[in-house]
């Protein structure tokens, strides 16, 4: 019975390494098979990719051939600049067809200039419908030419330049001529000359033909209702073949007649898409030189494959390995959770977690003091990240990271919060003393610039410092108080601490009411607009209005623009608020007789996605004609040289609104700013004007900001204007408008409509 029953026990256990070992082969084979498997694709792959990169490769000769083509027929048009682009082309052909004189001058200054100049085997002289005025074959003129063969290849050639707007030179905008045609322009509002290119085969030969519309250079005036145009036929000679083997590195390329049989080519094509001739060259492949730099890496797959099949044995051996190094991923793992990768300071989890263990033992030992919190926050981090790119940034992060680690105490705990966010944790006696010591030994640490990438940047930082159990036993109420300070720091201008106090609480609880009635007020449309006249030194003529926000809140009365506009930008209500100001403007003044309407832009508004579609929006749904509202912006928005402010700021201007620089010369002033793009004007900060009739640095200053303004073609605008004196110093400065007191105070849309529609509007001399 026993022996019986010893049995089934022997025979499971073999069973169960019978079935192991069918396993362990089941898997031996699979791996072998998969291996295989994975080797043929790769193979396959490998394959493949080589037809790949030598079909790249031959695509690439085309593309770069075909581009050559087209920038010698651009070169070949830029070359007769001087003579399509000139008053006295414009007007000789305009004449020609009934005065010899001006058919002479056609025949020496087209037929033989082109001929002896550009090689121009054929030249016309066209019409924009394609009629010949003149005709010349080797520079001498043609009778009774009407174009023959290339006449269809002209109207062609006319009609894509009007299609595909090929244009010669800088182009910024359209203009309307006298047949209704819209004429691309430059700058200075010239217009510009179209051109078009192509091959035609001309007398058994193939030729580059060009046709290029002849403009005026200085007057506008003699541009006809439809331009002539210039065509020039050149021969596609050996010197063209010569010039383009040299600069596309091919030294073999043909041209022939007949479609060739091998290497690689492209059709030559005329305008209508026949091949006229076909480009012939010794197609580069590069997998040989692949296939060379790769042959040591298959034989080592091979070994591999091999090595991988002997190793297998091997995997038990490397697991205790594995689990050691697994221990250590752990230990990796932990570290990496609590510290910050970039800078290797703790990061908030463990400065959280320090904070609670250091506000125990102060809870316990009345002797072990306060626990300090030095909240440190960089000043100007977001416009060295923006101006110096996130390199500099990042670099800057690490390099205050070590500065704070080698200055501070060493038993101060450094960590990172993120950003630009350091905290201190100290733990000591002392209360305010403790926290003021604490506070400037932080602001030492930025008394010398940081060198990154081989400039030099200083930087300064704002600090709020709160400490308990004095002040509270809560870590997370400490951080918030520090957080509460360290904006009040920045409020008070920065690069400087503050310690946390209670009424500061009260302050930030009034700023977020104020900031949850704002949004309100937008809703409920609650706000108003007031208009301040703006006027002309010499006469006081109003030429142009500024709108002013105004916010009356029905129980704290009139709040200051200086106090809620900020709440407003760092809450988000910015656009919105920005938005509503524009919709209200625009309605208002759009029936307004012809003044300058000026609207302030908040940074915030500039830098958002949907803006330019907004006000576009706007102005469809108001009718406003752009051109009368001058956008001012601050040099706030210019610290963002990017080419989204930019580009903002250009498709602002071509939809017809003129901007302007508000507050000139009270923070970030740079003349690269007035660079980077054209103001129509310039409004000078009041701090200058208010000043300028006892500081003589503030009148100095005016002058100077005024002659920039002037040599720039810039208006310039003086505000705050209260006094007849002022008036008189601004007026000799150089300002052509100013605004203030002096003249009206801001006034409701209703009164300040009454006022432009008085027929004198004498200023009220307001002396406040």
């Amino acid at each position: 019975m026993t022996l019986m029953g010893l049995v089934p026990a022997k025979r499971s256990d073999t069973e169960r390494k019978i079935a192991s070992g069918l396993r362990t082969g089941w898997i031996a084979l699979g791996t072998l098979l998969g291996l295989i498997a994975l080797s043929a694709a790769l193979v396959l792959a490998f394959e493949r990719a080589l037809v790949v990169a030598d079909d790249l490769a031959r695509q690439d000769e085309r593309q770069r051939v075909q581009r050559l083509l087209d920038r010698s027929m651009e070169s070949a048009v830029g070359a007769q600049l001087g003579l399509i682009n000139w008053n006295e082309a414009v007007m000789h052909a305009a004449r020609a067809p009934s005065d010899r004189a001006d058919m002479a001058w056609l025949d020496r200054e087209f037929g033989t200039y082109a001929w002896q100049m550009f090689g121009s085997r054929d030249a016309l002289l066209v019409g924009d419908s394609g009629t010949v005025i003149r005709e010349w074959a080797d520079g001498r003129p043609v009778q009774q030419s009407d174009g023959g063969e290339l006449r269809q290849a002209i109207a062609t050639l006319i009609g894509r330049s009007y299609a595909s707007a090929g244009v010669l030179g800088d182009q910024h905008g359209w203009a309307a001529m006298a047949a209704g045609q819209r004429w691309p322009v430059e700058r200075n509002r010239m217009p510009l000359p179209r051109w078009a290119g192509g091959l035609v085969r001309r007398n058994g030969q193939i030729g580059i033909i060009t046709v290029a519309s002849i403009v005026p250079d200085q007057v506008v005036g003699p541009i006809m209702a439809r331009p002539a145009w210039f065509v020039s036929v050149r021969p596609f000679e050996a010197a063209q073949l010569a010039s383009m083997r040299r600069d596309l590195l091919l030294p073999d390329l043909q041209l022939d007649r007949e479609r060739p049989g091998a290497g690689n080519a492209i059709a030559l094509r005329a305008l209508d898409g026949r091949p006229i001739g076909w480009l012939r060259w010794t197609a580069k492949s590069p997998s040989p030189a692949i296939l060379r730099s790769t042959g040591p890496m298959l034989w080592t797959w091979s070994l591999l494959f091999v090595g991988v099949l002997i190793g297998g044995i091997m995997v038990l051996r490397r697991s205790w390995w594995i689990t050691r190094e697994l221990l250590v991923s752990e230990a990796q793992a932990r570290h990496n959770a609590l510290h910050d990768a970039m800078s290797g300071l703790p990061n908030r989890v463990h400065a959280m977690q320090r904070l609670r263990q250091d506000l125990a033992i102060c809870l316990g030992d009345a002797k072990a003091g306060d626990v300090f919190v030095g909240y440190v926050d960089l000043d100007g981090f977001k416009v060295i990240n923006d101006t110096q790119g996130h390199h500099v940034g990042d670099e800057l992060v690490r390099q205050v990271a070590i500065r704070l680690r080698q200055r501070m105490p060493e038993s101060d705990f450094v960590a990172r919060f993120g950003g630009d966010e350091f905290v201190v944790l100290r733990r000591a006696v002392g209360g305010r003393a403790m926290a003021d010591e604490l506070g400037n030994e932080i602001m030492a640490v930025f008394a010398e610039p940081f060198a990154i990438s081989g400039a030099v940047l200083d930087v300064t930082c704002s600090c709020g410092i709160s400490w308990g159990p004095a002040q509270s036993e809560d870590p997370g109420e400490l951080l918030r108080r520090a957080d509460i300070a360290l904006y009040r720091a920045k409020q008070r201008g920065r690069a400087r601490f503050r310690r946390y106090t209670r009424d500061m609480d009260a302050s930030v609880k009034l700023r977020l009411e104020l900031e949850r009635e704002l949004r309100r007020a937008v809703a409920r449309d609650e706000l108003s607009v007031a208009y301040q006249p703006i006027v002309t030194t010499a006469s006081g003529e109003i030429v142009g209005v500024e709108a002013l926000l105004r916010w009356q809140h029905p129980e704290r009365g009139a709040i200051r623009p200086d106090l809620f506009v900020p709440i407003a930008e760092q809450g988000g209500v910015m656009i919105a608020l920005g938005t509503w100001m524009l919709r209200r403007v625009f309605a208002q003044c759009r029936d307004w007789p012809d003044c300058d309407i000026s609207v302030n832009l908040s940074p915030i508004q500039v830098m958002s996605g949907g803006f330019l579609a907004t006000i576009a929006e706007i102005v469809a749904e108001t009718g406003i004609d752009p051109a009368r509202v001058v956008l001012e912006i601050t040099e706030g928005v210019m610290l963002d040289r990017s080419e989204h402010v930019l580009g903002v700021l250009g498709e602002l201007d071509r939809m017809g609104f003129r901007i302007a620089l508000d507050d000139f010369g009270k923070g970030y002033s740079s003349l690269s700013y007035l660079r980077l793009f054209n103001f129509e004007r310039i409004k000078i900060d009041r701090s200058f004007v208010s000043h300028v009739e006892s500081d003589g640095d503030a009148k100095a200053i005016l002058c100077t900001i005024a002659a920039l303004g002037h040599s720039l073609r810039m208006k310039v605008v003086a505000e705050g204007v209260e006094t007849e004196t002022q008036r008189q110093l601004v007026q000799a400065a150089g300002c052509e408008l100013v605004q203030g007191y002096l003249f009206w105070k801001p006034m409701p849309a209703e009164a300040m409509r009454d006022l432009l529609d008085a027929p004198t509007a004498t200023p009220r001399l307001l002396r406040a």
